[in-house]
């Protein structure tokens, strides 16, 4: 029978492979995306640092084993280091002022998956936020890793994808899947519907999110 992160998967291959191959994925990788959209691209993707370490903090808050709970602490770490620092660059670099970095004018999609990463966390749910979590993580090792493709010059677009890329955010996404094939088999039928309910909305609202930067 096929685990559950792979049914969850399969019901989603559509949005899932559509945000992969996006448009996006083909221009930060040859270096081309417009200054502007890379701009609008950042500038909303950080406004999910605060919701996203809520909710590395939701599930390490209701994680049944404390090794998994080791595992998103460490996970977190990271998040607001090594990433944080590449926002700040970056934005230094695109010349963006503290105002905008802190506080900008939220697109719709950007509020949707925000509201979604608070639900998930507020739902106590351990499998709802490992089900948002592993789409987030899970759909950027997908477009990143390209085994072999050349990186950009330019380092705006060069880290970002060897952030996605790298050993170590490969195998913490792999532990991601395990875990919810884990937890999924510990669930109801009704149980497994709700968690995958979080995980097709967050594919949605993943590839909304790629769109959106060209509107």
């Amino acid at each position: 029978m096929p685990s559950f992160i792979h049914q969850l998967r399969e019901q989603n291959r559509a949005d899932w492979t559509a945000t992969v191959q996006h448009r996006f994925v083909d221009e930060i990788f040859r270096g081309a995306v417009d200054p502007q959209a890379m701009r609008r691209y950042l500038v909303q993707d950080y406004q999910f640092i605060d919701r996203f370490t809520a909710l590395v903090g939701a599930a390490i808050a209701f994680a049944d084993r404390f090794d998994s709970r080791i595992r998103f602490a460490q996970f977190a770490a990271m998040i607001t280091s090594d990433e944080n620092t590449y926002f700040q660059r970056a934005f230094d670099a695109l010349g963006v002022p503290a105002q905008e970095r802190d506080a900008p004018t939220l697109s719709p999609v950007t509020a949707a998956f925000q509201e979604l990463m608070h639900d998930a966390a507020q739902s106590r749910d351990y499998g709802c936020c490992l089900a948002v979590l592993s789409v987030a993580e899970g759909i950027y090792l997908d477009w990143a890793d390209r085994p072999g493709a050349a990186l950009p010059p330019d380092f705006l677009h060069a880290e970002w994808i060897t952030l996605h890329n790298n050993d170590g955010f490969r195998a913490f996404v792999g532990w991601l899947h395990a875990e919810l094939d884990r937890v999924g088999d510990t669930l109801s039928t009704q149980q497994a519907e709700v968690v995958g309910k979080y995980f097709t909305r967050a594919v949605q609202l993943e590839r909304a999110f790629f769109d959106h930067i060209f509107t």
